[in-house]
């Protein structure tokens, strides 16, 4: 497990604010977190829980996943398409929501594909 990258992830956070199209206030109460202490994790100064970031995931509409990948806490899943998400994260040509949209998309299809595998005699799983 790596360490955690506070400044970085503060970074992660406010761009993922911004993106959304949050003050800090507002996100700071949609997380359910105050303001000052928002303020320091966007910073770099604080280092946050699992459930403080679960809980800025969930008001920023992002997987909390991410944020705990982001934050050093969980390892990038290499089971699935190693390699392609960290590529995806790493790219400079594209946003953070711009990101976020193709990662949502691929974790789709990855559902769609364990759903059609887990259906009995290969029938096609029931979709939403």
């Amino acid at each position: 497990m790596a360490s955690l990258n506070v400044g970085s992830l503060g970074e992660y956070i406010r761009e993922q604010r911004r993106n959304a199209q949050y003050s800090l206030r507002q996100l700071a109460e949609a997380a359910g977190v105050s303001n000052p202490y928002l303020s320091q994790i966007e910073r770099g100064l604080r280092k946050p829980s699992a459930e403080i970031l679960q809980q800025i995931a969930k008001a920023l509409r992002i997987s909390a996943e991410t944020l705990y990948v982001q934050a050093g806490i969980l390892e990038e899943r290499q089971e699935e398409g190693p390699g392609l998400r960290a590529a995806i994260l790493a790219d400079p040509l594209i946003n953070e929501r711009q990101k976020q949209a193709l990662l949502s998309v691929y974790d789709a299809f990855l559902k769609e594909n364990r759903e059609s595998a887990a259906a009995p005699d290969g029938a096609p799983a029931a979709t939403d």
